[in-house]
């Protein structure tokens, strides 16, 4: 019989949009299965376990329904289970039941920053994460940075925390194949060959700064934003109303183009067509954007966020995005120097090939060993 470990992963976080924690959270979901030292893998989402974690990304996902005497049976098993298990919450929160649990936290933006969240998001974590991270038997961090925080802000030993960095996917895209997917969202004949366009990915929040980014841009040579728009993709998210009346005069003008939520695949056409991207977030746990943009070799302007200058590592050009001047002068300098992009693009596929999945989920299996 196999000594092998036994888990129980929340996959809460995976849903059709993801996100950078429901791409962390479906990397590990299809990943553990397969590790050798994994003798049982099973998933959970609130009171229902879940077969399949990737039908969450289908629209309108439903659990199944069973008769009742065999969801009885089912649940039975499911305790006995895991009662025995390594209990993962990936997305902050562990489940009260968890006897020997891993929380995940990514990020401490509710805390730093609450006015930029729901209001339902801030009354959760007053809720239930000083309990989580006290029911923690060992505690995941994106980077060291948040790490460093948990002990200051909270308390917690250090020894219970492990900075684990997230994987970046490398690129699969084939060249010939980038124009094709651009025109297929709206941007034919503005790839980078073509002079290509500066881009943001990101939900449409306020802590990430957007609407300093649009400022900024409008500062720039009518000559310059003509040559060179701004694409902003993503969902949108919260509180971003007078954002978008913004957005609106600047598509009316004809320097910015605003896609909603790209899919993985056509994403990394999106990356691969940029000439500079720019990620002006007031706060990150880790920053997936910046690190897959990177790894086309895209050159990088992030924001100064302790986070995202830890896991961008001197490749991208660190900004203030508050010093409204300054962020127009760093997007010039970047859009037209052409030596510093091909500098800053190798520099930025070296850090992003840095970080890898395998690595991600081997440390990961490592703390879940520290709670047996």
């Amino acid at each position: 019989m196999s000594n092998g470990l036994r888990l129980a992963l929340s996959v809460e976080a995976l849903e059709p949009r993801l996100t950078g924690i429901g791409r962390y959270c479906l990397e590990l979901a299809r990943r553990m299965p397969l590790e050798p030292g994994m003798e049982d893998v099973r998933f959970f989402r609130g009171k229902h376990w879940v077969t399949d974690p990737e039908a969450l990304l289908a629209e309108h996902w439903r659990p199944t329904r069973v008769r009742r005497w065999r969801s009885t049976i089912e649940a039975w098993r499911h305790r006995r289970f895991a009662a025995g298990a390594v209990v993962h919450g990936p997305n902050f929160f562990l489940p009260e039941w968890a006897e020997r649990g891993v929380a995940t936290v990514h990020d401490l933006s509710v805390f730093h920053f609450p006015e930029t969240h729901p209001v339902e998001r801030v009354r959760a974590f007053e809720r239930d994460f000083l309990r989580s991270i006290g029911q923690a038997s060992a505690i995941i961090t994106d980077c060291a940075t948040v790490k460093d925080e948990l002990v200051a802000m909270f308390g917690v030993a250090a020894d219970r925390i492990t900075a684990v960095p997230l994987g970046v996917t490398p690129p699969t895209i084939a060249p010939e194949a980038v124009a094709d997917s651009l025109a297929g969202m709206g941007l034919a004949g503005m790839g980078s060959t073509e002079g290509g366009y500066a881009l943001c990915v990101s939900t449409f929040e306020p802590r990430k700064r957007i609407d300093l980014l649009l400022a900024a841009y409008a500062r720039l040579e009518p000559a310059l934003r003509r040559r060179t728009p701004l694409v902003l993709a993503g969902a949108s998210g919260w509180r971003n109303e007078a954002l978008n009346a913004a957005i609106a005069v600047a598509q009316a003008e004809g320097w910015v183009r605003r896609l909603d939520y790209v899919p993985e695949g056509q994403l990394q056409a999106l990356y691969a067509g940029a000439r500079l991207f720019v990620y002006p977030s007031q706060y990150e746990g880790f920053g997936l954007p910046p690190l897959e943009a990177m790894a086309h070799g895209v050159p990088t302007l992030v924001g100064n966020s302790a986070c995202l200058a830890e896991v961008t590592r001197g490749a991208a050009r660190v900004i203030d995005p508050r010093d409204e001047a300054g962020f127009a002068e760093a997007l010039a300098s970047a859009l037209e120097d052409e030596a510093w992009q091909a500098e800053a693009g190798a520099a930025g596929r070296a850090v992003a090939a840095g970080y890898g999945w395998p690595e991600c989920i081997a440390r990961t299996i490592s703390v879940y060993e520290t709670t047996i």
